[in-house]
């Protein structure tokens, strides 16, 4: 099973001959490298409506026929548009074959748009169960309490959390949400695409690794992390 980032909070997820990509934000991303055009996957998960995380979304799905899974507002809106979806809920599960997904809560906004703004519904995480393992996508978030009881309910062998601040939690709320989660990995996510969510990633691996002993991995767009490892 083997992750890929692809800039600003985008992964693609390889499960087999099975290919998800999570937060496709591409096209005007100043980090990614490789354009929608050029994704080929089976389904799209989307966190929260956000124009830097469901991004391409629309585009990609009806190109490659993959299906979104998303929160239920974000799926009748691109619906609207031609894709195909499957909505869900906070704390709902769904068997896709190969892979099981539960949505978790999100401390955030959902919305598309300016003039009018669209709202979108709850922003999500996901909970990802496939070989074995499992993958919490926390999405864009501040800390919460029941960060502890999604660890304690599922054991995560891969957590990758936002550490960009104004927008998210930052490194230090970030840390304290690594000790509630109690991940076998960590990996930060959100951060340096703009001036205002720069950060040291460097720092936040430094001091979750001193005070938790977890590793942290640290990924430039285009890396690649083997989640079997």
């Amino acid at each position: 099973m083997l992750l890929k980032f692809l800039g600003h909070s985008c992964f693609s997820l390889s499960i087999g001959a099975t290919s998800l990509i999570i937060d496709p934000y591409l096209n005007e991303n100043p980090q990614a490298v490789i354009k929608a055009g050029e994704i080929k996957t089976d389904w799209v998960l989307v966190t929260h409506g956000h124009h830097d995380h469901m991004g391409d979304a629309v585009e990609i799905a009806k190109r490659n026929n993959a299906t979104i899974i998303t929160i239920t507002e974000i799926a009748r809106y691109c619906e609207a548009r031609g894709a195909k979806t499957h909505a869900m809920y906070i704390g709902g599960k769904h068997d896709f074959g190969g892979f099981k997904i539960k949505l978790t809560l999100a401390l955030h906004g959902s919305s598309i748009g300016t003039d009018p703004i669209e709202y979108l519904g709850q922003p999500c995480g996901f909970l990802i169960f496939t070989e074995g393992k499992t993958i919490y996508f926390a999405g864009d978030t501040g800390i919460f309490g029941d960060m502890e009881l999604i660890g304690r309910l599922h054991p995560i062998d891969l957590v990758i959390l936002p550490i960009g601040d104004n927008f998210t939690m930052g490194p230090e709320d970030a840390l304290e949400a690594v000790k509630l989660i109690k991940p076998a990995h960590v990996i930060p996510t959100h951060y340096n695409t703009w001036d205002i969510i720069a950060q040291d990633p460097r720092v936040f691996k430094n001091e979750v690794e001193k005070e938790t002993g977890i590793p942290v991995t640290i990924l430039s767009p285009g890396d690649t992390f083997s989640i079997d490892s």
